[in-house]
């Protein structure tokens, strides 16, 4: 390779200094903390999965997974996502009674960019599922720890907008008839498109009452009270009865006490095509995207169980920008040893480490410039010159 690449990277890949991977230890163990305390049992699974099992099973596209052979020549993916081989994970070794499952993961997920874009092909995420559970009261407790794990991080201005998939369905089907149209429509919703789903609308060869239906359904944002507008709106069962649902859930995320931090967005739509029921947003700050979401879906169907789940993935790199400049670092302690006095050293620095402090030792002979490089610590300790003799 020449030599001008030398310092660079595949396309969206990134380093984390020091004081980046700092401040997502430090997000990530908060959060961690939380999860645990709801009872959620972390696991890991491996970075490489079959293509025609977890790869297949992703609603992540086909042009985004990194590919390659094993020596078998079975295709190989990084994973793309974590909820697939979670799925696959429960399937086959841990739903062998029929209980509820709490699972909760920490881990990288690859996804390929043609071009740059400021997007990164490799980042963390940090969530939970929620599986073998089909009532309101899981999605609940859902959405109020992501809450919980997110006030604990340290964010606390942020807002969740909560919609219904098969709300969006009945609906555009109900008015438009076949799902090729219906999909032209929802296209716009995903790209947050309001203009062009407007002009869209009003070229479509409908009635007057149906363009307005339409229109009307982009103003159902809100509180409790939206739920009364789009039971106007849509007319089948199955439309009225996610409505119903996400009533309940506004009840239960109640009674958790966290309605503030939640709204309706009934004209939320995802590109996850396993969405079943319930999904959901998170926004913060001046983020201009999601730093987290999750929702209701079907997915371990595809690994031969019958078990609908639910659950949330927080982007830990959207997460820190919208934390911002809130301080995460830990003082950092530095004594600087001379060889005569290098045991002394020693033993004060393990009674700090003993402490929980952070603490380096640093001989002084391998310093150039003392007196900059002592400036990136909180507090010095210098032990110089001969040990003072005992009295």
């Amino acid at each position: 390779m020449s030599r001008l690449f030398m310092f660079e990277k595949p396309l969206g890949m990134r380093d984390t200094l020091p004081e980046l991977y700092e401040k997502k230890h430090r997000v990530r163990s908060l959060m961690e903390k939380a999860i645990k305390q709801w009872g959620y049992s972390f696991i890991e699974t491996p970075t490489l999965e079959y293509y025609e099992t977890v790869g297949a099973a992703s609603a992540i596209l086909d042009q985004q997974l990194f590919k390659l052979l094993d020596r078998e020549g079975h295709t190989l993916v990084l994973r793309p996502d974590m909820t697939a081989p979670i799925a696959r994970l429960a399937a086959s070794k841990l739903l062998i009674e029929d209980f509820p499952l709490r699972i909760a993961y920490a881990a990288n997920v690859f996804r390929a960019q043609q071009r740059e874009g400021g997007r990164p092909a490799e980042f963390e995420q940090i969530g939970i599922e929620c599986i073998n559970d089909e009532t309101v009261s899981s999605d609940g407790e859902v959405i109020s720890l992501m809450i919980s794990s997110l006030k604990q991080a340290g964010l606390l201005d942020f807002q969740i907008s909560i919609g219904h998939i098969a709300f969006v369905q009945e609906l555009f089907l109900q008015i438009l008839g076949t799902e090729e149209r219906a999909n032209a429509l929802r296209k716009f919703l995903y790209e947050k498109n309001y203009v062009g789903y407007k002009e869209h609308v009003n070229a479509l060869p409908l009635s007057s009452i149906d363009k307005q239906r339409l229109l009307d359904f982009l103003d159902l944002r809100g509180g409790e009270e939206v739920i009364g507008k789009a039971l106007d709106i849509v007319e089948n069962e199955r439309g009225k009865e996610a409505i119903l649902q996400l009533k309940e859930l506004w009840d239960v995320v109640n009674d958790y006490g966290e309605q503030d931090q939640v709204r309706f967005d009934f004209t939320l739509v995802s590109h996850m095509s396993y969405y079943s029921g319930v999904l959901f947003e998170v926004y913060a700050g001046n983020v201009g995207f999601p730093i987290g979401n999750g929702g209701r879906y079907g997915l371990l169907e595809k690994f031969g169980k019958m078990a609908s789940a639910t659950g949330f993935a927080v982007r830990v790199d959207r997460l820190l920008e919208a934390l911002g400049g809130t301080e995460l670092s830990v003082p950092v302690h530095c004594i600087f040893f001379s060889q005569e006095r290098r045991k002394e050293a020693f033993e004060l620095a393990k009674e700090m480490h003993e402490q929980g402090m952070r603490t380096v030792l640093q001989d002084i002979n391998g310093v150039k410039k003392l007196d900059a490089y002592s400036k990136n610590f909180e507090n010095t300790t210098y032990l110089l010159g001969k040990e003072p003799a005992n009295e």
